[in-house]
């Protein structure tokens, strides 16, 4: 449904070091930069993902709003967890099974620099 989703930051330098770090845990990579944008998605392919310099703050969405990426494994969560926190991201809910979303649902939320609220996700068997 969606082809990409974009937003505001008041750093690239620091949501670019961010993002590097927090999707390339898994597996996705910066697949074009500009001097004021930096946009993420799978090796070769387009961007599902940009962030872009804003000049003036940045005001994020609402708790109720958050993006969620795929993840390949339970061990890919465990580390899009460990590099969010390391570049400067908030914990908002450690790696985990959340049973009230399925039985093999696990997943660990963040919060970015900025406040954008993410969540990285695999629905499958350990």
């Amino acid at each position: 449904m969606l082809h990409h989703v974009s937003f505001g930051v008041a750093s690239l330098e620091r949501s670019a070091a961010f993002y590097d770090a927090a999707l390339g845990a898994l597996g996705f990579t910066r697949v074009w930069s500009v001097p004021d944008a930096v946009g993420y998605g799978s090796p070769g392919g387009g961007d599902k993902l940009a962030i872009k310099a804003q000049a003036g703050p940045v005001a994020a969405p609402s708790a109720r709003f958050h993006l969620a990426f795929r993840a390949p494994s339970r061990g890919d969560v465990d580390g899009f967890y460990a590099a969010a926190l390391a570049q400067g991201g908030q914990d908002n809910g450690a790696p985990g099974l959340r049973a009230a979303y399925g039985p093999d649902y696990y997943a660990a939320f963040v919060i970015d620099p900025d406040g954008y609220r993410i969540e990285a996700v695999f629905k499958g068997p350990a």
